[in-house]
């Protein structure tokens, strides 16, 4: 599965750098990872996973062209794919972007709490409603990385390809621990007896790692969620929130994919 995962790894940062949309390529999706994620945590006792699903969208390819010819009084009914596509990669290409905030999306998001707290600092034609520890104390439940890479040796943050394993084998030719689950179990077990012992939620939370799933909704324009991708989606951002990113980029390519492709061309 590692060596799999080491090729994946490769093949997905030479897509990045042919600069090729994504969604147009055949890499292996989020999807599949998170299906081989689920797999490995099924047998280890964690089975949550990152997952982006489309709820609502306003709009299409033809909204964006029609908010642009507003301005000579003109308005078509359908979408004509050769003087329409034409004018959205011109509007792209000469950053003409309000049409494009005349199309949206909303999102419900899955995903751990330090892939959240990257993402939130996206504000700009964006709304984000989150749950909150405050009043919810359902059972916490973590992330459970495929594998930990190591430490990047040519910049300050950031990761490499190169696998570490947390649990080596002893003696016995098998980890006794696993260093891992044993501390998120701990953190579960200290949240859990402070709500016992009386403790308020929103003081109990403070004992629980940025590991924790957290979930939320995530509404904006189409073109402030092509920032994100554009961001997000480049090979220097943390692995883990590229993989939300990339199910947000298949969606909104699926939604619009003219306006998609000239965006995030």
């Amino acid at each position: 599965m590692f060596e799999k995962l080491k090729l994946w790894f490769e093949k997905y940062n030479e897509s990045k750098a042919a600069a090729v949309p994504k969604y147009l390529t055949g890499k292996e999706s989020s999807a599949e990872l998170n299906n081989k994620r689920r797999e490995k945590q099924t047998k280890q006792g964690f089975i949550e996973v990152m997952d982006v699903t489309l709820v609502d969208s306003m709009g299409s390819d033809l909204s964006v062209v029609n908010a642009a010819r507003v301005s000579f009084a003109k308005v078509h009914d359908n979408f004509d794919d050769d003087k329409d596509t034409k004018l959205i990669n011109y509007l792209a290409k000469h950053n003409h972007w309000s049409p494009f905030g005349h199309a949206s999306l909303q999102f419900h998001i899955k995903a751990p709490v330090f892939v959240a707290r990257q993402l939130v600092k996206h504000q700009i034609g964006l709304t984000w409603n989150e749950v909150s520890r405050r009043y919810v104390d359902d059972e916490p439940t973590f992330y459970y990385p495929l594998i930990w890479r190591g430490k990047a040796d040519d910049k300050k943050q950031g990761s490499s390809s190169v696998e570490v394993d947390i649990n080596p084998a002893g003696s016995s030719g098998t980890a006794m621990v696993d260093v891992y689950k044993q501390a998120m179990q701990q953190c579960k077990w200290t949240y859990e007896e402070l709500l016992r012992k009386g403790v308020c939620p929103e003081q109990a939370r403070m004992v629980l790692p940025q590991s924790m799933m957290t979930e939320w909704y995530w509404s904006g324009t189409l073109y402030a969620f092509a920032r994100v991708c554009n961001l997000r989606c480049k090979p220097d951002a943390q692995v883990e929130t590229q993989m939300v990113a990339d199910q947000i980029d298949k969606l909104s390519g699926d939604m619009f994919p003219v306006s998609w492709e000239a965006l995030r061309s």
